[in-house]
């Protein structure tokens, strides 16, 4: 861990001063702020809220981080399980609101499907399901994805690769 990084976490802990805050923040957020952007799709009011939610998180979990990463990827790990979680609570209620749109286009079986689909999706790995989020459904690239995650293309490629199989077994299976 950098000694700054250190020397930041113990001064807010100790103090719990806006002044304290105000440094850990203006020193993070910039980088927090790139990843948001990338994560929300571009979408400026989106990553604001997302990084709102992080700082809210990190602050209560501070005295919990064990300083064996920096705080920097601390804090992009709760921003991407933040964003995970907002995720998954997105495509419940769009296949909730699927589900209770009378449309005779859509039979018992189809709905079944959509239920199907989610449940293979929240059976993947994290790792498979954040990269098949990522991409197939937010749109990223895999270059955009190995940056965001520090991960080569290649891996980010694989993922992909082994989620969309996950699901199609899964999908069989039922």
């Amino acid at each position: 861990m950098d000694s700054q990084d250190l020397q930041m976490v113990n001064e807010y802990l100790a103090e719990r001063s806006e002044n304290s805050f105000r440094a850990l923040y203006r020193t993070y957020t910039p980088r927090l702020y790139q990843m948001a952007y990338r994560l929300t799709g571009r979408n400026d009011r989106a990553a604001d809220e997302l990084i709102q939610d992080t700082w809210i998180r990190a602050i209560k979990k501070l005295e919990s981080f064990k300083h064996k990463s920096t705080l920097t990827t601390w804090l992009i790990g709760i921003l991407i399980n933040i964003n995970r979680e907002n995720f998954k609570a997105k495509i419940r209620e769009k296949v909730y609101e699927d589900l209770s749109v009378e449309d005779p286009a859509l039979t018992t079986e189809n709905r079944i499907d959509l239920m199907d689909l989610e449940s293979a999706i929240e059976s993947l790995p994290n790792g498979y399901r954040q990269i098949l989020i990522l991409h197939d459904v937010e749109g990223f690239r895999h270059k955009d994805i190995s940056e965001m995650l520090e991960i080569s293309e290649g891996t980010s490629k694989s993922q992909l690769f082994q989620a969309r199989r996950a699901i199609r077994k899964y999908l069989n299976e039922k």
